[in-house]
């Protein structure tokens, strides 16, 4: 994700390459970790799309931003059979649940919409909707030949909260596989807050791509970071950093570039902001908003990226 640069006027970097990736799809505008979000979102044009996997009971990689089932983004419609003790669903360890179980959910926003919904102005729901496999994300992608699109795939793991975190070697193992079988490791990059699992995909799969999320209340969960946060997660394994917006400044950068990590920040809504955050030169922003972003790329004359056309119909 190295930028291409060029001088615009003396003591100025001007940043010609830069990317825009979509959170969970694009969240602002589609239900989240969604197969229909991320069809969406990919023919509006993005770079890259960020999306968040965690393990079932059944050691099965499902779409999911939270590690319990969350009543903002899920609602249960029935029980997989009859009599099932652990319905409702909804607030229950994705790692208690079977594939089966999950994918009785409607992760395809609600009407009424949850009161603690932030993107109910601005999200179109899409009702039925399923909770999908990370497989199946991979065979939509490879259908819409989106070649020019990366993957960015989150582990959600917690140390904190070992319960219902899946053993991050194992996980991790079992994402590189998912990834190799769809012939995607080359065009993907694996992220975590975990740092241990950046660790295991560094050993798993070296030229794979892999980012370190940060932000300031999580940076306990890994070992060895003292002042100098981009380096702890270049040894931990990490090819870019990826914080929160309000960690991002000069001093964070130019540890960043001292490092040689890139940075791609998150999450970011606010043209302004991006534009804060585009002269500070970071070479990616994770936005819910890509159409927001896809503007601000225009006015500051950035590559942007392809859309990518429609599936067509079998036979056209």
């Amino acid at each position: 994700m190295a930028p291409r640069v060029a001088c615009s006027a003396p003591g100025r970097v001007r940043v010609v390459r830069v990317e825009i990736h979509g959170h969970r799809g694009a969240r602002g505008l589609w239900p989240e970790n969604t197969l229909q979000g991320m069809s969406r979102t990919m023919e509006l044009g993005v770079h890259a799309l960020e999306l968040d996997v965690a393990l079932t009971a059944d050691r099965r990689l499902v779409l999911t931003h939270d590690l319990t089932v969350s009543a903002v983004t899920s609602a249960d419609r029935r029980p997989v059979y009859a009599g099932d003790p652990l319905y409702p669903y909804v607030g229950k360890p994705i790692n208690s649940l079977t594939l089966a179980q999950l994918r009785t959910l409607d992760v395809g926003v609600r009407l009424p919409r949850h009161p603690d919904d932030p993107f109910a102005p601005t999200q179109v729901p899409m009702p039925e909707t399923r909770m999908p496999t990370l497989g199946a994300v991979l065979g939509l992608v490879n259908a819409y030949e989106a070649e020019g699109v990366r993957l960015h795939v989150e582990l959600k793991s917690d140390p904190t909260r070992p319960e219902v975190s899946a053993d991050p070697e194992l996980f991790t193992e079992l994402v590189v596989e998912e990834l190799d079988r769809h012939g995607r490791l080359d065009n993907v990059a694996i992220l975590s807050f975990d740092w241990r699992i950046l660790t295991h995909a560094a050993a798993l799969a070296p030229d794979t791509r892999r980012f370190a999320l940060i932000e300031l209340d999580t940076l306990h969960w890994n070992d060895g970071v003292g002042d100098d946060v981009p380096d702890a997660a270049r040894q931990a394994g990490a090819t870019t950093l990826s914080p929160e917006h309000i960690m991002v400044d000069e001093s964070l950068m130019a540890q960043a570039s001292a490092a040689g990590l890139n940075v791609a920040v998150w999450t970011v809504n606010d043209p302004a902001l991006g534009a804060r955050m585009l002269d500070l030169g970071v070479a990616g922003i994770v936005t819910d908003y890509p159409d927001r972003m896809r503007e601000l790329w225009r006015e500051r004359g950035l590559d942007l990226p392809e859309p990518i056309g429609p599936l067509r119909p079998v036979g056209v």
